[in-house]
């Protein structure tokens, strides 16, 4: 899947069968969170989004909470990632009750997103991009939506099926 490269600053998005771009982000609570320490005790379902405090992105990360156990069912952890600082996403976290990582790409600014090839350069945030990503570093499965379209969840209940197979 490729973004228009007016919108992001990089145009491929990773590609199931690909290896995902490994990095080391804080979390809401200062801890940092490397994606290949995680991935070497489970799958990683990692879900950019575009900023804390906002309608959609409230609304999804809300679903995502009440269907934690889907995701804890298949083994995987939950990553959120957004160019918010921890303190911000702290505050969201705490507000809305989500008891899974939020990432801070703040700085440099949006480093991560632009490694998967969701960053958009004309917004200054990352687009709603989903990555299933497999004990092995591969991605299993990626879908992106544009930061005002919001995702389906059965889209993650197909890409988690994926990692059972």
């Amino acid at each position: 899947m490729t973004i228009s490269s007016a919108s992001a600053s990089v145009s491929t998005v990773p590609v199931p069968g690909s290896t995902a771009p490994d990095f080391s982000l804080e979390n809401q609570f200062g801890e940092v969170v490397s994606l290949a320490e995680v991935l070497e005790k489970t799958p990683v379902v990692l879900v950019f989004f575009p900023l804390a405090f906002t309608g959609i992105c409230t609304q999804e990360l809300c679903e995502l909470r009440d269907n934690l156990a889907l995701f804890e069912h298949a083994g995987a952890t939950l990553l959120g990632v957004s160019v918010d600082s921890k303190a911000t996403l702290r505050a969201f976290a705490d507000r809305e009750g989500y008891e899974f990582s939020l990432l801070a790409d703040f700085w440099p600014h949006g480093e991560v997103a632009r490694q998967y090839g969701v960053f958009r350069d004309d917004r200054g945030i990352a687009t709603r991009g989903s990555f299933v990503i497999g004990q092995d570093g591969r991605i299993v499965s990626s879908f992106v939506n544009e930061p005002g379209q919001a995702r389906s969840f059965e889209e993650y209940q197909a890409a988690l099926a994926l990692l059972g197979s």
